[in-house]
């Protein structure tokens, strides 16, 4: 039986673990292998590691700093950042890594969702979609480059193509919600939930176990990451990584999917 999926998103900027808020004002929390090795004895499900740098400065991503992660990740990895062909993504699969994330290239040129899927099969690619509400009139438009480029294509839309075109995981990110801790957007989640028949990741909000709780209720199987929620502690936000232990999880998942012990 396929089951949810609580996921840990790290970002680097810099060579070093961040947080943002909004995808700005980055607050530096640690070293990305350190919080990996952490993450590795809380068994976590599956761990995101985004490169913020690469795709916005155009710059190769950091093969050295993949192969680290990967090589002392214990759990199921998928990175982004600075993907544009699939002979790159194929590199990126040689070092350890799962999964592939491409975002800006893709939106640009969509047809490179189709020659890294054939490269490296489609479920080993994840398609990175970072949102935010329009301001006037409903939907919400996807943005690149730490979303400073409005793209203008509704989310849905771009999402629909994604699939259609090879990718074997969407993932949509609130830049609204980013670091807010208030919870996901739910009503943009069931939306996508229900248009879209690959697996699905929702990013951007999470500010406690209950708001993954909510998700899952809303949508049933689907992936919850979170940042903050992940690397901070308490109102103050103390930098702490933490994540639910397993029998903690197990009782959120199974409440919320309503399934009997």
């Amino acid at each position: 039986m396929l089951r949810p999926r609580i996921i840990p998103c790290l970002l680097v900027h810099e060579g070093g673990l961040v947080k943002t808020t909004g995808f700005k004002h980055p607050k530096y929390v640690g070293d990305p292998i350190n919080a990996v090795k952490i993450f590795n004895e809380k068994t976590c499900d599956e761990l995101i590691v985004l490169d913020i740098d690469a795709t916005a400065t155009g710059a190769e991503p950091d093969y050295k700093m993949i192969a680290d992660v990967a090589s002392e990740c214990r759990m199921p990895l998928c990175y982004g950042g600075g993907v544009r062909t699939p002979q790159v993504a194929k590199k990126i699969i040689g070092l350890g890594v799962e999964k592939v994330a491409v975002s800006a290239a893709a939106i640009e040129d969509p047809s490179l969702i189709t020659r890294i899927s054939e490269e490296i099969g489609a479920q080993s690619i994840v398609v990175v979609l970072d949102v935010r509400k329009r301001m006037f009139g409903k939907g919400y438009d996807v943005f690149t480059h730490n979303g400073r480029k409005n793209v203008k294509r509704e989310v849905l839309e771009m999402a629909r193509e994604a699939e259609r075109r090879g990718a074997g995981e969407i993932v949509i990110n609130s830049i609204d919600n980013d670091g807010q801790m208030k919870g996901y957007d739910l009503a943009l989640a069931q939306k996508a939930r229900q248009a879209l028949r690959v697996p699905v990741t929702f990013l951007g909000g999470a500010g406690s176990l209950e708001d993954i709780s909510a998700l899952i209720k809303s949508c049933g199987v689907v992936g919850a990451s979170a940042g903050s929620l992940f690397v901070f502690k308490g109102i103050h936000r103390a930098v702490l990584i933490n994540y639910p232990q397993v029998a903690q999880k197990e009782a959120l998942v199974r409440a919320a999917l309503n399934l009997s012990t």
